[in-house]
């Protein structure tokens, strides 16, 4: 049921706009506030899908509301009641956030399809956010040991905002997921991600990759292609491996970064683009910039925050829990029932220097579950999980 709060000082309009509402639709609960400050106070006190607020009302404008409710609510919506001298005040009110206006007397029409278009508006906002609360399950990051709870503690703080995050960590250990959480937590969530891993990329070809290039302009180049950097705009692109970027290509990207703008290869056109940058890697980028390999100036760019993934044998803690997950993922892929692990096979694979990190571990995990028993034990480990 959607509950609708009536702000208004004018007790014969407020009764009008009650019968309007209540009428048209059962499922409406409609409460009333006769001033600026009882109103702020239900708004307080209710969890509300919409107000209605009149503009000039003793003790508190209906100005003074909106702006008030924003900074308790700022997704709830609200509709301005004008009267014929308030019209230009009522337009003002939706710069600073008003969904619509209804002038004094209302009009039925108008009003209810004003009603229902800032319900409908509310539930979508509403239905927003609890899909960017769920993470995709191919990239769940899976864990509860201290230094993966630091890392999804850190997400949630750097997610929302458009800073450059730089991700660090040895090979396998989930770099990727991290980056794809960032993403789908923040408001670019409904634009693109792009990913380029830079060490799978030809160094003469990787600026092409990234910046596009004009027809004509190198051998090949058949016709004008856009590049990773347009193609990710409004979004996210995500350079893997950055530390295995050649040092031209590292020039034209701390150009894209610090004026927001790209140019093809052979042309010289500027392209604007409005695109966050998650960055990882597995080298020590500092000791690359001591022997020449990697810009300074692009990693201080880059590394506005730094995450860094610890290697599996860090965060034994988490192997039961991962391998649970992987059986669990593994068995939905297969189409066929859970295999479980024992804890004697557990604690054993938790024993396991794992050189390859998560990846490692899901390898082995699948490994077990087609060649072990019913239930995977020690033995199977021992048998099947040895490298």
């Amino acid at each position: 049921m959607s509950k609708i709060l009536i702000i208004e000082d004018e007790a014969a309009i407020r009764r009008v706009l009650v019968k309007i509402i209540s009428e048209e639709n059962k499922v409406y609960e409609v409460i009333e506030a006769e001033d600026g400050i009882q109103g702020i106070e239900m708004i307080k006190e209710n969890e509300l899908d919409l107000v209605l607020c009149d503009i000039k009302m003793p003790k508190m404008d209906g100005v003074e509301v909106l702006q008030h409710a924003k900074r308790l609510k700022p997704e709830l919506p609200f509709l301005m009641i004008s009267g014929h001298g308030d019209l230009d005040t009522a337009v003002q009110t939706m710069k600073l956030g008003a969904f619509d206006y209804i002038s004094k007397p209302p009009d039925l029409n108008r009003l209810l399809n004003a009603v229902r278009n800032a319900l409908d508006v509310k539930e979508l906002v509403v239905e927003n956010k609890k899909l960017k609360k769920q993470i995709s399950k191919n990239y769940e990051m899976v864990g509860e040991s201290p230094s993966i709870q630091s890392i999804k503690e850190i997400i949630e703080k750097v997610a929302a905002t458009d800073a450059r995050v730089l991700i660090t960590g040895p090979n396998g250990t989930g770099k990727e997921l991290v980056a794809h959480w960032l993403h789908e937590k923040s408001e670019r969530a409904k634009g693109p991600m792009i990913e380029v891993n830079c060490a799978a990329i030809p160094s003469e070809l990787i600026e092409s990759e990234l910046f596009g290039h004009k027809k004509g302009s190198f051998t090949g180049a058949v016709s004008d292609k856009a590049g990773k950097f347009e193609a990710a705009n409004g979004g996210t692109i995500f350079l893997d491996e950055v530390g295995d970027m050649s040092l031209s290509a590292q020039a034209k990207v701390l150009r894209a970064l610090q004026e927001s703008k790209v140019t093809r290869v052979g042309d010289d056109k500027d392209i604007k683009v409005n695109v966050r940058v998650v960055a990882a890697t597995n080298k020590n980028l500092l000791k690359e910039i001591e022997e020449g390999r990697f810009r300074e100036d692009l990693y201080h760019r880059l590394a506005v925050i730094l995450i860094k993934v610890p290697a599996l044998n860090e965060r034994r803690d988490d192997i039961p829990l991962l391998i649970t997950f992987f059986a669990e993922k593994i068995a939905e892929e297969q189409g066929s029932t859970v295999k479980l692990f024992d804890e004697k096979a557990v604690a054993l694979l938790q024993e396991y220097d794992w050189t390859g990190n998560i990846r490692e571990l899901r390898n082995v995990v699948e490994r077990l579950i087609i060649l072990g028993d019913k239930v995977v034990s020690e033995g199977d480990v021992r048998m099947f999980a040895s490298k």
